[in-house]
C-alpha cells in the first residue's frame, strides 16, 4: 500500500512536539520533526496559557513536515480540562487560563449550593476536581459576566487549535468529557447542569465523535507556509484517550496507567459506572475513542519529580532525571511517604521543601537528600495507584493480572518496579511515545486504512518493544501497604 504520511501535535503541561507518523500497513515508525517548550506565563495574577506562541511552533512544525512529500493530515492532542473563548469575529477574547491559575479556589464547594453534589456526580460521572472546565466556567459566570456576554463560542483546548488551523468549530468528545458538564450516558451537553449553575450553555459546541474530519488546512495558511493542504482531523483530544488507545493489548479487560505530569489509572469500558462505590471513590468516567469509557483516577504523576527538578535548578543543582533515578535507588526504601494528591502539592514551585514539611507534620523521617525526595515521591506514587487499583476492582468486580504502563514515567525502570511491587502485579512497560502513537494511529483510522481500535492496538503492538517488570518481595509491600491505606485517612 502507499505509506500513509500523518503529523501528531501533541502538546503537554511543559512541553510539545510535531511528529511524523508514517504507516506502511502493518507498522507505525515515528519521527520528531519539532520539539519545544510550554511555559506558562504569569501576567498580573492570572497564570495564562502561551497561546500564540504553541500556534507558531506547531506552524515551524508544518514547515519542517515540507521535506517529507505529501502529508496526509493533521490532529493536535492537548490536557484536558482547559479552553478558550472567541468572539463573534472567532478572535480570542483572552489567552487561555492555565488550570493551575488559583480562579478556582473554592467553585467547586460554591457550585454545591447550586446542585446536590451526588446528583452532580450521577449526571457527569466525573471526578470532582476544582480543576474542571465546569468549576473555572462557573468563575467566570459569578466575576466575569461581561467577558462571557461578549463571547460567541468556547472551544476546548485542542478544538481551539483544530479551529485556528481549519476555521471549523466541534467539541471532541474526550475534550468535552473532561468538562463536568457533559451527561456521560447520554454523550451530550447536561442542561440540568447548565441550568442549575447558570453557565451560559449557548457557547459549547457540537460534540463529534473521536477520529472526526473536520476540515481542511486554511488555504492562507498553506500559503503563509507554502505547505499543501491536508485535512485537520479532531481526534481524540485529550492526550489521556490517545495514550489509552496505544496501550498494546488484545485483552478486553485490562489496567492501564499513562503516566506523565499526571498519572491517569484506570480500565476501559463499554458503559459508565456511576453507582454508591464509585462516588465515594471520586472515580471518573472519561470518553474515548469508538465511544469507550475510560474509568479512572487521575492522580499526581510525574510533576513531583519536575517540579522538584526545576527548584534544585533554580537552587544551581543540575540533575539529569536518570540521575535521579539512580540516587533515589540507593536509598533506604520506606523510609518517609506523602499523599501525592495532598492540596499543597499541586501549585507550582518549592516541591521539596513542601514535602519535608509534610513529612515533618505527620511525625516522619523529614527527608533532606534528593535521592531520599525522589524515592519518598516514587513510592508514594507506586502506594496510590495500589490504592487506585483496589478501588477499581471493587467497583468493576473483576481482577487484573497485569497493568499496562504508557508514557513517559515508563522510561524510569524504578518506578516501574516500585509500581509492580506495590500492586502485585506484572508491569508491561511501554511505548514511552503512547499518545503520539495513539494521535497518529487515530487519524489513521479516520483515513480508513486501520479499521477499530482493536487493529490500532494490535498495530501498536508489532510497532515497539515492551519491558516487563516482575513484583518482588510482596509480604514487604503489603505490609507497607496496609499501613500507608490507615495513614493516609488521617494525614
Amino acid at each position: 500500500m502507499e505509506i500513509k504520511k500523518v503529523l501528531a501535535v501533541d502538546l503537554g503541561a511543559s512541553s510539545g512536539r510535531v511528529m511524523l507518523g508514517s504507516f506502511d500497513g502493518e507498522k507505525i515508525s515515528v519521527e520528531e520533526l519539532h520539539r519545544f517548550s510550554n511555559d506558562p506565563v504569569i501576567l498580573g495574577k492570572t497564570m495564562y496559557w502561551d497561546f500564540l506562541r504553541l500556534f507558531h511552533e506547531i506552524k515551524q512544525g508544518l514547515i519542517k513536515s515540507k521535506v517529507y512529500g505529501k502529508i496526509d493530515s493533521i490532529s493536535v492532542d492537548t490536557w484536558g480540562v482547559d479552553f478558550g473563548i472567541l468572539d463573534e469575529e472567532g478572535n480570542l477574547l483572552e489567552n487561555p487560563v492555565h488550570y493551575r491559575d488559583a480562579r478556582v479556589t473554592g467553585m467547586l464547594e460554591k457550585s454545591f449550593e447550586s446542585i446536590d453534589k451526588d446528583r452532580f456526580y450521577q449526571i457527569t460521572g466525573n471526578q470532582f476536581m476544582e480543576i474542571n472546565t465546569v468549576f473555572q466556567l462557573l468563575y467566570l459566570s459569578l466575576n466575569r459576566k461581561r467577558q462571557l456576554d461578549l463571547a460567541d463560542s468556547l472551544l476546548m483546548m485542542p478544538d481551539l487549535f483544530n479551529y485556528y488551523l481549519s476555521g471549523e468549530k466541534c467539541c471532541e468528545y474526550s475534550a468535552a468529557s473532561t468538562t463536568q458538564l457533559l451527561d456521560a450516558v447520554r454523550k451530550e451537553w447536561s442542561g440540568e447542569v447548565i441550568e442549575k449553575l447558570q453557565l451560559p450553555g449557548r457557547l459549547l459546541q457540537k460534540i463529534v465523535p473521536s477520529g472526526t474530519p473536520v476540515g481542511m488546512l486554511r488555504p492562507e495558511i498553506c500559503e503563509e507556509l507554502g505547505v499543501e493542504p491536508m485535512k485537520v482531523v479532531a481526534g481524540a483530544g485529550h492526550d489521556t484517550q490517545c495514550a489509552l488507545a496505544a496501550v498494546p493489548t488484545g485483552e478486553k479487560d485490562f489496567i492501564f496507567i499513562s503516566c506523565g505530569t499526571w498519572s491517569l489509572f484506570g480500565t476501559e469500558l463499554d458503559t459508565p459506572i456511576i453507582n454508591e462505590k464509585s462516588t465515594r471513590f471520586n472515580i471518573t468516567n472519561e470518553g474515548g475513542v469508538g465511544g469507550k469509557i475510560s474509568f479512572l483516577k487521575n492522580i499526581i504523576g510525574l510533576w513531583l519529580i519536575q517540579e522538584s527538578r526545576r527548584q534544585w535548578m533554580r537552587e544551581g543543582k543540575e540533575f539529569s532525571f536518570g540521575e535521579l533515578e539512580k540516587l533515589a535507588a540507593s536509598e533506604e526504601p520506606f523510609r518517609s511517604l506523602i499523599d501525592p494528591d495532598a492540596p499543597e502539592f499541586a501549585p507550582s514551585g518549592n516541591v521539596p521543601r513542601r514535602i519535608r514539611e509534610f513529612c515533618k507534620r505527620t511525625g516522619q523521617p523529614v527527608p533532606e537528600t534528593e535521592g531520599q525526595l525522589v524515592r519518598c515521591i516514587n513510592e508514594s506514587l507506586a502506594l496510590k495507584y495500589r490504592m487506585a487499583l483496589e478501588e477499581i476492582k471493587e467497583c468493576t468486580g473483576k481482577e487484573y493480572p497485569v497493568i499496562h504502563m504508557v508514557g513517559g514515567g515508563t522510561q524510569s525502570a524504578l518506578l516501574c518496579q516500585l509500581t509492580a511491587d506495590a500492586c502485585k502485579c506484572s508491569i508491561y512497560a511501554g511505548p514511552i511515545e503512547a499518545t503520539v502513537y495513539g494521535n497518529i494511529a487515530i487519524q489513521l483510522m479516520a483515513e480508513g486504512v486501520i479499521g477499530s481500535l482493536e487493529e490500532i492496538r494490535s498495530v501498536i503492538k508489532a510497532s515497539e518493544d515492551i519491558r516487563r517488570f516482575e513484583p518482588q518481595k510482596p509480604d514487604e509491600w503489603e505490609a507497607v501497604y496496609r499501613k500507608y491505606r490507615e495513614d493516609i485517612r488521617n494525614w
